[in-house]
């Protein structure tokens, strides 16, 4: 079941995207610019707010959403990119090209999944899985009082 929500969110990589500032929550919408099976790479602008958040407080949670199923993860995020993914990310997502003359005017993180929710809605008696990837257990949440 977690292959289920990794290939989850392999196709849909528009996601929302929460950091702090402060102590206050900060939501935006952020793309997945690749993935490795567990690990999220992600792409930005050294200018942008999002970056000095990610610096001060590298803890983050994203959430996909599709179709009555959401998969959420949490974990912290790590500035050490390869070069080589680097220029894989800015030669492969026009997007970027458009906005910036070269892959290194960017800054590039990406989140190793600690914890991992998915949450299907569809079938009567919902799905909700929490993965604790660090310490390798599966638990089951809260899905509604008719399903004790």
């Amino acid at each position: 079941m977690m292959q289920k929500a990794l290939d989850f969110l392999s196709s849909h990589n528009e996601i929302a995207f929460a950091t702090c500032e402060g102590n206050l929550p900060k939501l935006r919408m952020f793309q997945i610019m690749k993935q490795e099976n567990n690990l999220l790479y992600f792409a930005t602008s050294a200018k942008k707010a999002v970056w000095k958040e990610l610096k001060q407080n590298p803890n983050v949670e994203v959430l996909a959403y599709a179709d009555n199923i959401s998969v959420r993860c949490s974990g912290m995020v790590n500035f050490d990119v390869e070069d080589d993914v680097k220029r894989w990310i800015y030669d492969n997502n026009p997007v970027l090209s458009r906005l910036y003359s070269s892959y290194d005017q960017l800054e590039y993180f990406c989140l190793p999944i600690a914890e991992m929710d998915y949450y299907d809605l569809s079938p009567t008696l919902p799905v909700f899985l929490h993965f604790d990837l660090m310490a390798g257990e599966v638990g089951k949440g809260f899905v509604g009082d008719r399903f004790k």
